[in-house]
């Protein structure tokens, strides 16, 4: 099962997952003016990234919308950028957060678990139903793929819609973590404890952080929120279990280190330092929280 490599990988490197969100205007101008289009630009820089991180990172999550943006030359980048981390034997989170049904979903999901585009795990949106999730069970399940399901999102906006509560008091998000941990992740267990199916879980906020991990104990989170959407290293803490059952992307943080280090020449050293600070700041405070 993948989750069984996301476990190790984040028991020997940590729990930071570097966002590959990279936004052309992230890539600095020097580079810019070596390659011959933004897609190249965008390739380049990633893999200079890659290179200075993938022994400190946990994984690394690529963001097809910053892709998708460019075009043809984006979505060459997208596809250079995924096998390049594959190359290197790196943990890759395509996110895409598809959310159809039927035949649209399996072929979202032969599309994004095979070919061109493959990647280990992929984010899904769950609006439609349990049957969105069910077409790609059979590569969890027979090919070691994974899915991470929108449950309760960093954005504020969530409450729009995920906080509203049943008739027997659970919000919308509490129904949804429960029915993907017992009734898909259940037949997706891995030997380290927790499910193939998991769940993303915004670390935003610690209120019901504790209640959260309780009732979801056999779902790994993929945690956005750290950093530049104010999530603090404290409130990380309480989202995991001896310092795993989750990773925490940081996107922004890390591809834009270099502005604050003040060498654009050097700007993957800068993410590299970046990704050992946020985890070092984040496994203190699972200490604290453990004791």
């Amino acid at each position: 099962m993948i989750v069984d490599r996301l476990y190790q990988s984040v028991a020997e490197k940590g729990p930071i997952c570097v966002g590959l969100d990279t936004d052309i205007s992230y890539v600095p101008q020097w580079l810019r003016d070596e390659c011959e289009n933004d897609g190249e630009a965008v390739l380049a820089f990633n893999k200079q990234i890659i290179d200075a991180c993938c022994d400190v990172a946990g994984c690394f999550k690529v963001q097809i919308a910053y892709y998708e943006s460019l075009g043809m030359q984006g979505l060459q980048a997208y596809r250079d950028t995924l096998a390049y981390l594959r190359q290197k034997g790196q943990i890759v989170i395509a996110d895409i957060k598809r959310g159809d049904i039927a035949k649209t979903a399996e072929m979202y999901a032969k599309g994004h678990f095979t070919g061109d585009f493959e990647a280990d795990l992929v984010t899904l949106s769950p609006f439609m139903g349990l049957d969105s999730i069910t077409p790609y069970l059979p590569y969890i399940k027979e090919q070691e793929k994974g899915v991470f399901v929108l449950v309760r999102t960093s954005n504020p906006g969530r409450e729009d819609f995920q906080y509203i509560r049943s008739e027997s008091g659970e919000t919308i998000y509490d129904i949804v973590g429960r029915r993907l941990q017992d009734e898909i992740g259940v037949d997706c267990m891995g030997q380290c404890g927790y499910s193939s199916v998991g769940a993303v879980i915004g670390g935003t906020s610690s209120l019901e952080a504790e209640t959260i991990r309780k009732k979801l104990d056999k779902t790994f989170f993929l945690i956005p929120g750290y950093g530049a959407q104010g999530g603090k290293a404290e409130d990380i803490a309480r989202y995991l279990k001896d310092r795993n059952g989750g990773v925490v992307n940081s996107s922004r943080a890390v591809l834009l280190a270099y502005k604050k280090a003040g060498d654009e020449r050097d700007f993957a050293t800068a993410a590299r330092n970046e990704v050992i600070k946020a985890r070092e700041e984040i496994l203190s405070a699972c200490a604290e929280y453990e004791k």
